[in-house]
């Protein structure tokens, strides 16, 4: 029956996850913490995992969500096999309607390229878009990513400002960013 769920789940993020995983998060937050198949916490970590991972947010997420909530919700199904199937079934999924929708519209839009309707449904979107991810930035801004008490949120706040300002001012690579933050986490926490 969760294998049914997570289908019908994963194909409404499918469907309407545009602009990507970032965009995606809060779509996915909704479908899965919602319903108590995971915690906010576990949630946090899937986010931190599948960034740190190759692939794409939403399809690292759907592969490791398939994985844990089988157990999560049946005793039954705690064998790595259940899980193996749970991370199949998502991540076909959740790839599925984005496929479809991309074979089945490319042709139109290639045909259509310079018409003003097309344009007009591009410029309507690309905001949606933008306001999605940063509805994604605001969701990661919890308890979980910042701590609780007043020294956790003053230093993760700053290790927050710092990656912003390195990556958008000096142009450093991420992954660079990303050990010297954790190097930071290490010493700070």
């Amino acid at each position: 029956m969760i294998y049914l769920k997570l289908i019908w789940s994963y194909l409404k993020i499918g469907l309407f996850g545009f602009g990507g995983g970032y965009a995606m998060l809060a779509l996915i937050e909704n479908e899965i913490v919602g319903p108590g198949w995971i915690t906010e916490q576990m949630f946090t970590d899937i986010v931190a995992i599948s960034q740190m991972t190759p692939g794409p947010i939403g399809i690292n997420s759907a592969t490791y969500i398939g994985y844990v909530v089988p157990r999560q919700c049946d005793p039954a199904l705690v064998s790595p096999f259940w899980g193996v199937l749970g991370s199949i079934i998502c991540t076909l999924t959740v790839m599925i309607p984005s496929f479809l929708l991309v074979a089945y519209t490319s042709h139109f839009i290639r045909r259509h390229k310079d018409s003003a309707l097309v344009k007009g449904v591009f410029m309507g979107l690309r905001p949606v878009v933008v306001g999605l991810i940063a509805s994604a930035a605001l969701l990661l801004m919890n308890e979980q990513n910042f701590g609780a008490g007043a020294h956790d949120l003053i230093w993760s706040i700053g290790i927050c400002v710092g990656a912003f300002c390195l990556v958008f001012f000096t142009k450093i690579h991420p992954i660079l960013v990303i050990v010297i933050a954790g190097v930071a986490g290490l010493i700070i926490f």
